[in-house]
């Protein structure tokens, strides 16, 4: 019975942050100024958002492996407690695997050995110097052992992603399960359809809407970008080479771009950085050591550190991303660019006005809907005994 009430309760705290979210959305624009994205009062967008629940459930092992979420919020426990940086990590895994195809675990898929026709996601530029691969598999054997094959891929990088984001200090969501895990990889669409660091405002906001997910959801989501890491890989062009012309980003300050450049040396530029020009298409994957290289590569800019400078410990989910994108320290130029368009403009500023808490709550309800974009369930796609194959 108490179980029942807890679903209940969930269920309706969710649909309601949903379909009324809280922050941004409440703040008072003027007649003549009104925002663009949709009204939370959208019925379409909701029941498009809840057809999921005809398939996917919350705590859908609850009978076929009942310990299964416990596994891996104590698996994730473990791992945090030795790699902290395994939350920013987590988190931009699974957008990169929910953005392509959706949260199907495709992204985890290893290349075919010997097979140079099939190239898998993981060989994709953008997803070059992905972490948190081994983290999964991890957690995936401890699963096989209690409950084989019953576990999709897919729902524990949903879960494990949930688990790491309350671990790195940000907001708890609800996660529904059920997913199933794809048999093929997408090469293709993830070279084409990933967000890039050098994106401008109007290609950022057309590939999230391509995925039904609005201005609020994109600038809440970015917010990510609170933890971690941008590694330098992703800033050199803009501090050498802006858009080929050899000369840096010219809407960057002085005082910062230098600082950039110093944390961001050219020497880590020519031992690291693989450029566009020298990553082959599939039937010449980019060479295993290089991306280890780029994956094990260190340097990089945070930003809280460069907006608080003096302090010596790592953000967590707070504001002080927005802050950053408002005082024109945008690390990547996708990040800045929120700044040059007027909706998502006000929502950077909205998020940056409070205490962090209207930020938390609409990325608690933009991950929700990232996580249940385009699953596959029922006897779609597969339960794979190993993430990678």
């Amino acid at each position: 019975m108490l179980n029942g009430w807890v679903l209940a309760v969930v269920f309706i705290t969710v649909l309601v942050s949903l379909c009324n979210p809280r922050g941004v959305s409440d703040i008072a624009f003027s007649s003549s100024n009104p925002p663009s994205f949709s009204s939370p009062f959208d019925f379409s967008e909701t029941h498009r958002l809840f057809s999921f629940l005809s398939t996917l459930q919350y705590d859908f092992y609850r009978q076929s492996c009942p310990h299964a979420e416990k596994i891996v919020s104590s698996s994730m426990a473990l791992i945090h407690s030795r790699r902290q940086d395994v939350s920013a990590s987590l988190l931009r895994l699974f957008f990169h695997d929910c953005f392509i195809q959706g949260c199907d675990a495709s992204i985890l898929l290893d290349p075919t050995t010997g097979d140079d026709t099939y190239s898998s996601e993981k060989q994709a530029i953008p997803n070059l110097t992905l972490k948190g691969f081994v983290e999964i598999d991890q957690i995936k054997e401890e699963l096989e052992r209690v409950c084989p094959r019953v576990v999709s891929c897919a729902d524990i990088l949903s879960l494990a992603t949930r688990d790491a984001v309350v671990l790195a200090g940000g907001p708890f969501y609800p996660v529904f399960t059920g997913r199933r895990d794809s048999t093929r990889a997408y090469f293709e669409e993830a070279m084409a359809e990933l967000p890039r660091p050098d994106d401008n405002i109007n290609r950022t906001l057309y590939l999230f809407a391509a995925r039904g997910l609005d201005e609020r959801d994109m600038v809440s989501l970015l917010g990510a970008h609170n933890i971690g890491k941008i590694g330098c890989q992703f800033i050199l062009n803009r501090l050498y080479n802006f858009s080929g012309t050899s000369l840096p980003d010219p809407s960057i300050d002085p005082e910062f771009l230098n600082l950039m450049r110093f944390k961001c040396q050219e020497k880590e530029h020519n031992n690291t950085h693989v450029s566009h020009d020298q990553v082959s298409p599939a039937s010449s994957p980019t060479p295993e050591a290089s991306v280890e290289t780029l994956r094990r590569s260190t340097l990089g800019m945070s930003y809280f550190q460069e907006l608080s400078p003096s302090l010596s410990l790592e953000g967590g989910f707070d504001t002080h991303y927005y802050k950053s994108l408002l005082s024109g320290r945008g690390l990547l130029y996708a990040d800045q660019q929120l700044m040059a368009d007027e909706n998502t403009g006000r929502l950077v500023k909205g998020y940056a006005s409070d205490d962090g808490s209207t930020f938390r709550m609409d990325f608690a309800r933009a991950m929700v809907k990232l996580s249940v974009l385009d699953v596959l369930t029922g006897s779609q796609g597969q339960i794979r005994e190993r993430c990678g194959f």
